[in-house]
């Protein structure tokens, strides 16, 4: 017995719907490389993504999704994403899976 029997179970007169509502996908309009740089910062390691040329709202969604999937802490100020930590491989590992080019600079 699957959820769905289950549920019909719980609620016979409900009718459910075979289209699932599709997902909302970001395209990300991107011409030069982002640049995933490395620096410390009163003796902190922090890890900088910058030169994102779209909208603003789009980059700040991308700092927060990265922050989540770092679970750390960081800002967006400038037109830079700065994250808690030296995470490069794991952010431009995320990056590409977004479809963004990447460049690494520094170290």
């Amino acid at each position: 017995m699957d959820l769905r029997d289950q549920l019909q179970n719980l609620f016979p007169d409900h009718k459910a719907s075979e289209d699932p509502k599709p997902e909302k996908s970001t395209v990300w309009l991107q011409d030069d490389p982002l640049i995933c740089k490395y620096e410390k910062r009163k003796g902190k390691p922090i890890t900088i993504i910058e030169g994102y040329n779209g909208a603003t709202s789009d980059f700040k969604q991308l700092a927060k999704e990265l922050k989540q999937l770092l679970s750390v802490g960081g800002s967006f100020k400038n037109e830079q994403i700065i994250i808690q930590g030296d995470y490069r491989d794991r952010i431009m590992d995320f990056l590409k899976a977004k479809g963004f080019k990447v460049k690494r600079v520094g170290g």
